[in-house]
């Protein structure tokens, strides 16, 4: 049984991420409707899937809601539309793929939790890295204890925002170099890596973080870097620098340091995930990168039809993102900041 598809915004996110995951699951999905504020980019998608111009494309998203064939709404709109749109969505009862973050701020993400455990609607937060070959591979490799218990981490991400501002990047986009959200880049692409660790060492007891202040709409920070100790007696530093460059291989990465050897992730494109023994043996598992976007369209197909547990739920992303707040709020305090297992918290 194929599930027909509602896309709520055909720009880069449909384009590069969910509409190639869409193409290699045809026998479980169709695309049946689209809709855009851009007139021409909605009916250059509808000539190439075969649409009917007058019937399944929408400039307003509200019309396309009243499609009683549609099954799923896969809402890909900048991070400030997330939860108005969600929640509309919502209330239809129609399964729902959302981007991450689903909230611009710890209220809305809240809100957005509360409004789908109100209507019963199933969702999905698309967290790729939480659905991703190599961050599974990880995390089961830190569950079995290959190289013996975990004891700390060391994740550098970094990334050159200025440089692919006038790229064909999510960099270009408007919304993105002038954010109208807390945190810029940091709640739109950081989040990634937090949510990746936190799958593999679960929930945070508390941070304590630093940031380097930049006149630049996009972040607030040039970098951020964070202590955090997890509930998992885990502990590690966590820097993001999306203001420069890591231009020696091989990168610092995903650094997970065991008791019997360590666990290495230079990044989600190299392929292999390098393990390191003590006694100098030395295993590699290799993963396919970009995997993440399959895996979540699978899952919710599952869910729908199978009742298959949702892995990414509000619930779980709220935790992402109550993290990239406390984060924040640590470096403006200058103060250790509790993360997990508090309630209806707000940050900053």
């Amino acid at each position: 049984m194929k599930l027909k598809v509602g896309v709520i915004g055909t720009g880069l996110a449909w384009e590069r991420l969910h509409y190639p995951a869409f193409k290699e699951l045809t026998a479980k999905y169709e695309i049946a409707a689209l809709c855009d504020v851009d007139r021409g980019l909605v009916e250059s998608w509808g000539r190439r899937l075969g649409l009917n111009m007058q019937r399944d494309l929408f400039t307003d998203f509200y019309a396309l809601l009243e499609r009683p064939d549609l099954d799923v709404i896969d809402i890909l709109v900048p991070i400030s539309e997330n939860h108005p749109v969600g929640e509309v969505v919502a209330k239809t009862g129609k399964a729902v793929i959302l981007e991450k973050p689903m909230g611009a701020t710890i209220e809305q993400a809240l809100a957005t939790k509360k409004i789908y455990e109100r209507y019963g609607s199933k969702i999905l937060i698309a967290e790729n890295y939480r659905y991703s070959e190599e961050f599974n591979l990880i995390k089961n490799l830190v569950q079995e204890k290959r190289v013996g218990s975990p004891v700390f981490f060391i994740y550098q991400n970094t990334s050159c925002f200025p440089c692919a501002m006038t790229q064909d990047t999510f960099s270009a986009t408007e919304w993105r170099q002038h954010p109208e959200y807390p945190g810029g880049d940091i709640l739109d692409a950081a989040i990634h890596k937090l949510a990746g660790i936190r799958h593999v060492f679960g929930e945070i007891e508390h941070l304590q973080a630093y940031g380097m202040k930049q006149k630049d709409d996009f972040s607030p920070y040039a970098v951020v870097t964070a202590n955090i100790k997890f509930f998992s007696g885990v502990i590690g530093g966590f820097s993001y620098y999306p203001a420069g460059h890591e231009a020696q291989k091989p990168f610092v990465g995903l650094r997970i340091f065991c008791q019997d050897g360590m666990i290495y992730l230079e990044d989600t494109n190299c392929g292999i995930i390098n393990i390191f023994h003590n006694e100098g043996r030395q295993e590699q598992v290799s993963f396919r990168p970009d995997r993440g976007y399959y895996n979540e369209l699978l899952n919710l197909y599952n869910a729908v039809l199978y009742n298959e547990p949702i892995q990414v739920t509000p619930e779980v992303e709220l935790g992402d993102i109550r993290t990239v707040f406390a984060i924040l709020q640590s470096i403006k305090d200058e103060e250790i900041v509790k993360v997990d297992r508090l309630k209806d918290l707000a940050f900053v």
